[in-house]
């Protein structure tokens, strides 16, 4: 599918019982159209005592949300808006804000 959001990138929640939370992206999984955001879409899990969780208990952590159900926020005007390609004369391709014409990478 693409959308253009990657890693590291601060996106918005359009959709969902998170809409209108902002966050930084953690993952990019694009086999199931998912991204995983920092803060956001939290949930509570019981995990039993493992060689990585010595203690075990109750153990908080993001779950992914559908990548249609966020918009990369620009950092240049700072504001959500959609992805646009330009591509180069030696073949790079370059991420546009549709909004403010510049270029995010």
């Amino acid at each position: 599918m693409g959308f253009g959001i990657r890693k590291g990138d601060t996106v918005k929640v359009l959709a969902g019982k998170e809409r209108g939370k902002s966050g930084r992206v953690l993952f990019v999984l694009p086999v199931k159209d998912k991204v995983i955001v920092e803060k956001v879409n939290v949930i509570k899990k019981h995990q039993k005592p493992s060689k990585k969780y010595q203690q075990g208990g109750i153990i908080e952590k993001e779950n992914p949300i559908h990548i249609s159900n966020v918009v990369l926020v620009c950092p240049k005007c700072s504001a959500p808006s959609k992805i646009g390609n330009q591509v180069l004369e030696d073949g790079r391709k370059l991420r546009l804000c549709k909004k403010c014409k510049e270029v995010i990478d």
